[in-house]
């Protein structure tokens, strides 16, 4: 794996995929013996990963069962949920008190934690020491939609490593300056999504889509660009990803050879949970045997779609999953299991960005 790079792998045990993207990365050969490791999950809130909202404490454990593999002990959890929640029941009920208990793992509250400053060009951050001086920074956040920046993958998650005080004064400055200048201060080397059951709409959680995807990088920058084309986002819609690019974070540049897939999304049919919101969009979806992949990206474009005021275009329902193998008809068929309807978005799964852009195409 190169370093502009990202492997994705699909499946429902967040553990087993973890350890499989860290094997592939050849992680162990970045770091060296006595190095202070610390994880940074999303934690924002205190709900369990379930509801969409928090990093899977199997994510964690799937990366620290490889760390501990290899002989390397010194690894520290660490968080500062958002302001006005408390990271150590975040700690308790998201999983991460009794993950850490398990493995002999430091925990860590950044709330509680000293702070340093850097500098980014004009623009003095404060930071949470202990996320500043690790020797290999791990950031573990959850795919997901932002109700102010639209996404909240790598790049937002770094904010969890700031005081409360230095969080307010992000939203006061717009967040999306901010999260960019943090990108450059406060650099992860290596970030490990959990793609399982993102949030479609908020980040405090509620909407989860099952999309059964973990993903990894060394580029912060690159895994939002693909993040972003993941739930349908264009890049100028997420402006702190291009900010952090100009200030030399990272690329978002995306080639033919970048995105690495590891398995194929097959095997597992399973339906979004049925909120209301996720019930009121499945409304236009005739699914038969469908992907939970290739599901999420359809669902993540029909919210894209209903923001901007265009599900009334679609005329009849969008046809999806490996039952319509072997079937041609009239309409929209997503991914490859529908290439014999008339019109078909091929992938195994494709991106939402790349499904809105047929169902939204002037007919």
């Amino acid at each position: 794996m190169r370093k502009d790079q990202i492997l994705v792998t699909y499946g429902g045990d967040l553990k087993r995929m973890a350890g499989e993207l860290m094997a592939a990365a050849d992680v162990q050969a970045q770091l060296k013996s006595g190095m202070r490791i610390a994880l940074k999950p999303n934690l924002v809130v205190a709900k369990p990963s379930s509801t969409g909202a928090t990093t899977s404490p199997e994510l964690a454990a799937g990366i620290v069962e490889y760390l501990l593999e290899y002989g390397f002990k010194d690894i520290d959890i660490i968080e500062g949920s958002w302001v006005g929640d408390d990271t150590g029941r975040a700690f308790e009920v998201c999983g991460y008190r009794s993950m850490a208990k398990r493995y002999g793992l430091g925990l860590y509250d950044l709330k509680r934690d000293a702070t340093i400053t850097r500098k980014v060009g004009g623009e003095t951050l404060t930071l949470c020491r202990r996320a500043a001086e690790a020797d290999f920074l791990i950031n573990m956040p959850v795919l997901k939609a932002h109700c102010q920046t639209a996404l909240t993958c790598a790049l937002k998650n770094m904010k969890g490593c700031i005081p409360d005080r230095e969080k307010r004064r992000f939203h006061q400055a717009g967040l999306h300056g901010p999260i960019g200048a943090l990108a450059k201060a406060l650099p992860s080397q290596l970030t490990v999504v959990d793609g399982l059951c993102g949030d479609l709409t908020f980040e405090e959680g509620g909407t989860p889509v099952q999309m059964n995807r973990a993903m990894l990088a060394w580029d912060p920058v690159k895994m939002d660009a693909y993040a972003a084309e993941l739930i349908g986002l264009e890049l100028s819609e997420v402006p702190y990803i291009g900010i952090a690019e100009r200030l030399g974070a990272g690329s978002t540049q995306i080639g033919g050879d970048t995105v690495i897939e590891l398995n194929r999304a097959e095997g597992g049919a399973i339906t979004p949970q049925a909120t209301r919101r996720v019930a009121h969009l499945a409304a236009h979806v005739e699914a038969s045997q469908a992907c939970s992949a290739c599901y999420g990206s359809l669902i993540h474009a029909l919210q894209r779609m209903d923001e901007a005021g265009q599900l009334g275009r679609l005329k009849g329902k969008v046809h999806i999953g490996q039952g319509n193998r072997g079937k041609a008809g009239a309409g929209i068929g997503i991914g490859a299991c529908c290439k014999g309807y008339e019109r078909c978005v091929i992938g195994c799964p494709p991106s939402a960005r790349e499904i809105l852009a047929e169902l939204t195409k002037e007919r």
